[in-house]
């Protein structure tokens, strides 16, 4: 089942598209709902983030180039970080890039979604927790990037987390390819088994460094292929199983922290 979440004529409201459809709910996709009876063509809504978390947790430098290449041994720590909840938006809204700086690097990636609150919990129980899954730019300026390892200002900015178009609850995450296309070129198109650290490691994992609530979203890493975007190019993040999540890429006024 896929869900939206979505603004038509002033009002946001969640919805389970069926093809060319919206079907409105009430209620949210988390707890107990029902279907409306109201009906919105696809193409007169505006699709946004469909899932507004507490947190975005982002797993870092998390994909191989090929099934062969993963490590005989897990790292005893994956890298991760924190994304700023203002740095979410949602299909074809523009990225911003800050002023003063020429590029930020996309990187496409598949997104969990969290359904139950998820505190120490281990890994054959981790799928019980997740709600679904949908697509997330993880855009970055790596400019921002300190040498002792610092990442956080880079992940930051406004703009910086688009996610979407909508969050599917029936997929294997194990079996989908993570793509993505800058200007209609492909620049990534990778099986999620060449992640180093696999998802339900990683997510029991932080589960016991923080608890994680309902709605929390988890970007698992992207594949390799990501690199530097401009004013004007348009980026097209991919798994076929959930959509296209797109958006343009801007220049803005957004002053650079000194």
């Amino acid at each position: 089942m896929k869900f939206a979440r979505f603004s038509y004529q002033n009002k946001t409201s969640f919805g389970v598209v069926e093809r060319n459809t919206l079907k409105v709910i009430d209620g949210n996709p988390f707890s107990d709902w029902n279907y409306s009876g109201e009906q919105v063509p696809l193409d007169h809504a505006e699709l946004l983030s469909p899932v507004t978390p507490q947190k975005v947790i982002g797993i870092g430098a998390n994909y191989v180039e090929k099934k062969e290449a993963l490590p005989e041994e897990l790292p005893e720590i994956p890298v991760f970080f924190l994304k700023p909840t203002s740095s979410i938006i949602g299909p074809e809204a523009p990225v911003s890039i800050p002023e003063g700086l020429d590029e930020v690097k996309f990187e496409s990636e598949l997104a969990v979604v969290i359904g139950k609150e998820a505190k120490n919990i281990e890994k054959e129980d981790v799928l019980d927790h997740i709600f679904g899954y949908t697509i997330g730019n993880d855009v970055t300026a790596p400019q921002f990037f300190h040498s002792d390892g610092h990442w956080t200002l880079g992940k930051a900015f406004d703009t910086f987390t688009p996610l979407g178009p909508v969050i599917e609850t029936d997929l294997d995450p194990s079996k989908v390819f993570v793509k993505a296309e800058v200007n209609g070129e492909q620049k990534q198109n990778s099986p999620t088994e060449c992640m180093i650290v696999p998802l339900k490691e990683m997510i029991s994992y932080l589960s016991k460094v923080m608890t994680l609530h309902t709605g929390d979203v988890i970007l698992t890493g992207s594949p390799l292929g990501a690199h530097f975007v401009k004013h004007g190019d348009v980026v097209k993040c991919t798994i076929d199983e959930i959509g296209d999540l797109t958006n343009s890429i801007a220049s803005s006024k957004v002053e650079i922290p000194q």
